[in-house]
């Protein structure tokens, strides 16, 4: 499948940010990877830019989701719990609820195509994300720094 190429990507995309006041191609692509769109041949670049920030916050949706509720997880996300305090817990559910919120959304453009309800959505998830991304790097340092503690050196494990 031939895609537009990064060029007439960045052309097109300087064309929506003009109509819509989006935030430059350069910001978006450093939270959200919208190069990748490049290989995607596409009429409408506003969903596929929509799909890729509802994608990225999606994914730390699930993640949250399974500091919050950890069913079937990874075992390096129970040493992530165990750092978390429950101030931390209750700032990571309110997150967690802007998210979700985010998610409802971005599904519901799905439903029909609507220039400028995507172009919002974006511009509302850029801001999100702007919000999440501190959240959660106050958690990924407090998990390195205490990550193979004194917990994790005497759990010992079942195999029997």
């Amino acid at each position: 499948m031939k895609g537009m190429g990064l060029v007439e990507l960045k052309a097109r995309y300087y064309e929506l940010q003009k109509k819509h006041g989006l935030h430059s191609f350069d910001e978006m692509n450093k939270d959200f990877y919208i190069e990748k769109i490049y290989e995607i041949e596409t009429d409408i670049l506003i969903r596929e830019v929509r799909r890729m920030v509802g994608d990225r916050l999606a994914n730390y949706m699930r993640f949250l989701e399974s500091l919050l509720n950890p069913v079937n997880v990874p075992m390096f996300v129970f040493s992530i719990i165990k750092t978390i305090s429950q101030e931390e817990k209750n700032k990571l559910s309110e997150v967690y609820k802007k998210l979700i919120r985010n998610e409802i959304m971005f599904l519901e453009l799905d439903l029909e195509v609507n220039e400028a309800k995507e172009a919002q959505f974006i511009k509302d998830s850029f801001e999100l994300w702007q919000e999440t991304k501190k959240e959660l790097g106050g958690i990924f340092e407090k998990a390195k720094k205490n990550f193979g503690g004194k917990a994790e050196e005497n759990s010992k494990g079942y195999f029997g």
